[in-house]
């Protein structure tokens, strides 16, 4: 399990993972309302890390552009 530091920038054109240095920029489509931005996160995270959404947890930041994110080598 690794924990990686995320800056989330909502309503984007399109879903995409920028690697920058000491964190990833993660661009979303959704907007942050009703927890949105955070259940796409998750969605984005598990494909470009390649596992299952349920091994990708927020950690600190839910209602904060930078977040912390833990994801789980194996359920």
């Amino acid at each position: 399990m690794h924990k990686v530091n995320i800056r989330v920038i909502p309503r984007a054109r399109k879903n995409l993972v920028k690697a920058e240095p000491g964190r990833l920029k993660v661009y979303l489509t959704a907007p942050p309302q009703d927890g949105k931005a955070n259940k796409l996160l998750i969605e984005v995270l598990a494909e470009h890390f390649q596992v299952k959404k349920k091994q990708v947890l927020i950690v600190r930041g839910e209602k904060s552009q930078d977040k912390i994110v833990k994801i789980a080598d194996s359920v």
